[in-house]
């Protein structure tokens, strides 16, 4: 597929803005680890190979296990996440899908405010809302996919 445009230089300020939301959900206390599940679910949901692929490199770089990584489409029937990660990835399935359900239901946020607080899933939120906008942004304008490269990754 070829790409449309590069939104990047298209619009360096709403570029920049995008990134200051990026900014403020990496400084919000949320472990590592969770934001990367939730960004690469989100993505697997949008269909975004260009996020996807980012945020799966990130996750093995920062030293997610590739088990987690595979049953992430599965999540609901996978053992190996956590009650916190449970209800997160439930979480980001309902607001990344709030436009065909039209709600968040009353469960999935009990269960979410049961793991995190005010802030924080507030916090959450603003990842999954960051998450689908940069999907969005790479879906429509058909990023390019593959040359990503962790700044995780350590030199070998």
């Amino acid at each position: 597929m070829e790409q449309r445009l590069d939104y990047k230089k298209a619009s360096p300020a709403g570029f920049q803005a995008m990134l200051q939301l990026e900014s403020w959900v990496s400084r919000s206390g949320l472990e590592v680890s969770l934001l990367e599940l939730v960004k690469a679910r989100a993505s697997q949901i949008n269909g975004c190979a260009w996020c996807l692929d980012m945020h799966t490199k990130d996750a093995r770089a920062l030293g997610e296990a590739e088990q987690r990584l595979h049953l992430l489409p599965v999540w609901h029937d996978a053992p190996c996440y956590t009650p916190r990660e449970r209800a997160a990835l439930a979480w980001t399935e309902a607001v990344t899908r709030i436009a065909e359900e039209r709600e968040v239901p009353d469960g999935i946020y009990a269960a979410a405010r049961a793991h995190f607080d005010e802030k924080t899933l507030v916090d959450l939120t603003l990842a999954i809302i960051a998450i689908n906008g940069w999907n969005r942004l790479n879906v429509a304008f058909r990023t390019p996919v593959g040359d990503y490269v962790s700044p995780h990754t350590k030199a070998r």
